[in-house]
């Protein structure tokens, strides 16, 4: 919602210097004000249902005042101020514009971007549902927010192991000439074939938005009918797997259900504080069952009272909230309860009660969640300080590797075989000491013969170098950083000793890339070697810098062994496909595809064989058979 959408009668920049005059002007309206240091930064948004009687408070005698505010109004230097209609307007104003410049001094989420959506798509014939950070007011369900992309993705992974709706982006006709792997796996009931109609779909769709409506018993309801009806017809496998579905979803009901009795709809919010920042922890109540939680993290809390951070996250969360719930139940009272109730009341399109429990079931249900905010924050707090040892052991990393600066992408090489048989390289990435999976690589060796693993090593090195010195030779300034092999280590390490770095240095040579810094480690005694030193780099066992190589060289280690195993796999599979008469190479790989192994062809039918591409029904018949 832009600050356009106000009626704005005001707005006016001054000096401090002209402060006090200015202040003077002031009307006694509803309204925004911002504080502005001296290079016209935004430090501080506030409403006011009276503008003059509020920022003049600010400029008032400074001994009742916080450590914070006497801070903040050293720094003003500038003062901007937006007029409107309502109290109710001046708030969601508020929270407009705290999201748009998150100024120092208010209490504020952290990483307030945008945050994620599960949005379920009804405005489709055929609707998908996906994680989407834009609420648009499109015709679509959305559910949310959610606090990270971890939280939705947990949520769609749920809903999706429960309910078969499509997760592709094909155009659906119903002509497609074969489905995806999930139509086989009853997790999709392929509309893009014509498996099914409109309206089996649509009602598919209805369960999942009863679903995460946590209307669970009704879901239950419609799917024991449907079982019933299924059997009566003697359409037992489509009964067995209502069967199992209803199964899953009562399990997931037996978790939501907690041992105090809550009822109806319900948030309860609680929080935990320390010098630096707050957690909120919220949970999502909804017919008596804990459906959900999520924790977000306040910055800005120093020196403010955790009435002021329940106010601030009450306001910021439920200007985004999908759905508001007609009652929540916080820790600590919120300021201002009046307009707040009256705003959330205008949201809604009902009342909603806020209400801060004192005793009985309610209380407990309160104690509840800031137990779990407590136990959230000393966990936020331990990953907090195993960031900082990660951003110290790289700086240790620069100085003792003697590197022209801070290797915050590392690159990890090793390589998997058996005596040179389906020899493997693996590329990973290590991004601010943390990994980074959707960079990993991996590589068959094509141009070794034997076990050579210093040559092996050189052509993984090669081929990757090469790749990256074409691709930025190809690529403008601006397309550099979209492509991953264009991106240069800071750090290149070497899983192995001497012989191995000094195989690694030779290509580094030969292609004219003396700018990225290599080093090996050896296993044995966790030898660091680097290029110009005969002797290992003296390195403490305890050092977060040798602890952070140790991850960069056991990531390449287990990456490329999990490669080559599957390679192992797949080989042993084709070897004993290889037996059966009638099935060559377009055949073998087609069935590898799409079973995956030979216990998975065993255990399928003749049908399910036969509906592999280019197997017919005689020759799965004789795979069974073989098999």
């Amino acid at each position: 919602m832009s600050v356009s959408r106000f009626p704005v009668t005001i707005k006016f920049t001054v000096r401090l210097t002209q402060l006090e005059e200015q202040l003077k002007a002031l009307p006694a309206s509803p309204g925004v004000y911002l504080f502005k240091d001296e290079q016209g930064k935004v430090i501080y948004v506030g409403k006011a249902a009276n503008l003059s009687n509020r920022v003049r408070s600010y400029f008032g005698a400074s001994s009742g005042s916080s450590s914070k505010i006497q801070r903040l109004v050293c720094r003003i230097r500038e003062l901007e101020f937006v007029v409107t209609d309502s109290e109710q307007e001046a708030l969601i104003l508020e929270c407009n514009l705290i999201k748009k410049y998150h100024p120092r001094y208010n209490v504020r989420l952290k990483d307030d971007k945008t945050f994620p959506y599960l949005k379920v798509a009804i405005n489709e014939d055929w609707p998908s549902i996906y994680i989407t950070r834009r609420f648009k007011d499109d015709g679509a369900r959305y559910f949310g927010p959610f606090a990270s992309a971890g939280s939705v993705r947990k949520t769609l992974k749920l809903i999706k192991e429960l309910f078969p709706f499509r997760s592709c982006i094909r155009f659906i006709d119903g002509k497609d000439r074969r489905p995806c792997l999930d139509y086989y796996i009853h997790r999709c009931l392929g509309p893009c074939i014509g498996a099914t109609s409109k309206q089996e779909y649509w009602e598919v769709i209805n369960q999942v938005i009863l679903f995460l409506e946590g209307k669970q018993e009704l879901v239950l309801h419609e799917l024991k009918r449907k079982m019933r009806a299924a059997v009566q017809q003697l359409q037992f496998e489509k009964a067995s797997l209502l069967r199992d579905q209803i199964q899953a979803i009562e399990r997931v009901i037996e978790g939501q259900r907690i041992a105090i009795m809550a009822k109806g709809e319900q948030d309860i919010i609680a929080l935990a504080q320390d010098e630096r920042q707050a957690y909120i922890e919220l949970f999502f109540i909804r017919n008596n069952k804990l459906v959900g939680r999520d924790h977000f993290i306040m910055e800005g809390t120093h020196d403010e009272k955790p009435e002021q951070i329940m106010t601030s996250f009450v306001k910021q969360y439920y200007a985004s909230a999908s759905f508001i719930p007609s009652v929540i139940f916080l820790q600590y009272p919120v300021s201002e309860m009046t307009v707040l109730s009256e705003w959330l009341k205008q949201r809604k399109g009902s009342s909603v009660k806020v209400q801060v429990p004192r005793r009985g079931v309610k209380k407990k249900l309160v104690n509840m969640v800031a137990e779990n905010a407590d136990k959230g924050l000393l966990l936020a707090k331990a990953k907090q300080v195993n960031l900082e040892v990660i951003t110290s052991g790289l700086q240790e990393l620069k100085d003792r590797l003697s590197l022209p600066r801070i290797p915050l992408r590392i690159e990890g090489y090793d390589i998997s075989d058996i005596r040179g048989a389906l020899a493997v390289g693996s590329m990973v990435v290590l991004e601010k000491g943390l990994p980074k999976p959707s960079l990993y690589r991996r590589f068959r060796v094509k141009m070794v013969a034997g076990a050579d693993d210093y040559a092996m090593i050189q052509e993984i090195l090669r081929r990757r170098f090469k790749r990256a010195v074409m691709a930025r030779s190809d690529s403008d300034e601006a397309n550099l950083q979209k492509d991953s092999w264009a991106i240069m280590p800071d750090l290149v390490l070497i899983d192995g000793g001497k012989g191995h770095l000094n195989a690694a240095l030779e290509v580094k040579q030969e292609l004219g890339i003396d700018s990225i810094p290599m080093a090996s480690l050896a296993k044995e005694k966790e030898d660091v070697f680097i290029s110009g030193k005969p002797d290992p780099v003296d390195i403490p066992r305890d050092s977060p810098a040798l602890h952070i190589l140790q991850r960069a060289r056991d990531e390449a280690h287990r990456f490329a062994i999990s490669y080559h195993k599957k390679l192992r796999r797949k080989e042993g599979m084709a070897s004993i496909l290889d037996g059966i008469p009638g099935i060559g190479p377009k055949r073998k790989r087609a069935l590898i595809k799409k079973f995956g192994s030979i216990e998975a062809i065993r255990e399928a039918s003749i049908e399910e064989i036969n509906q592999t591409e280019g197997i017919p029904s005689v020759l799965a018949r004789k795979v069974k058979q073989y098999l």
